[in-house]
């Protein structure tokens, strides 16, 4: 390998090197790199950002008031972890960023912004045509902040609806009526209904009827006539 001389003359490509108390010796360069300057801690997330962060969730997400609180929350959490610095004063501008998305979320729910009675109802109907039981939709609304009231006035109430989400989950996993195997051990296809949370007497119903009665309820459900 041919040895690299040192340079005789401040060539436009060495002077930098030179200039930042670089020496030449042995066929390489050596020194002590520039300081780096280091980045500033990003401030605290005002109340302007914070707001401006749920208006961008809203236009992309349906949510609930709790649901818009832990999006922000987790905006302070994350600055949290990358700050440094006063531990005390830093603590005293997480607390104000929490106390200030608590106020936006108020404003938005006010303006209808976030509306959870909406959200329960658009999202119920939904989970309900896909075959959700009552006592699943429950839950699912309860996970994401709504509270026990609201989710219960936006539960289907039609008689039928229950037995048809039955129906629309069992034809998915081709049980009872849409069943297309022979049949499995006993009580399984009950077993797999209940833990989808219907109760025994909609879950026998939906499995004892006929592949016309129920395919005709499932239709029926699916264009919003039950």
């Amino acid at each position: 390998m041919r040895a690299i001389n040192p340079p005789t003359a401040c060539h436009a490509l060495f002077c930098p090197l030179i200039a930042a108390g670089k020496r030449f010796a042995g066929g390489r360069w050596h020194g002590i790199l520039p300081p780096v300057s280091e980045t500033p801690d990003p401030p605290a997330p005002s109340e302007a950002a914070l707001h401006e962060a749920a208006l961008a969730h809203l236009a992309r997400y349906a949510t609930t008031e709790a649901g818009l609180l832990r999006v922000l929350e987790r905006r302070i959490a994350r600055w949290r972890r990358s700050a440094s610095g006063d531990a005390e004063a830093l603590a005293a501008e997480e607390a104000a960023a929490r106390v200030a998305v608590r106020r936006i979320v108020a404003r938005l729910a006010a303006a209808g912004g976030v509306d959870d009675a909406a959200f329960a109802r658009a999202r119920a109907e939904r989970l309900h045509r896909s075959g959700r039981s009552r006592r699943a939709i429950a839950a699912h609304l309860a996970a994401r902040g709504v509270a026990a009231e609201t989710a219960r006035a936006a539960l289907p109430e039609a008689p039928e609806s229950e037995l048809a989400a039955a129906l629309t989950l069992a034809r998915r996993r081709r049980l009872g009526p849409f069943r297309i195997a022979p049949p499995p051990a006993p009580g399984r296809e009950l077993a797999m209904l209940a833990r989808a949370g219907f109760s025994q007497a909609i879950a026998e119903q939906a499995l004892a009827m006929s592949p016309e009665a129920a395919l005709a309820l499932v239709l029926r459900f699916r264009r919003g006539g039950v």
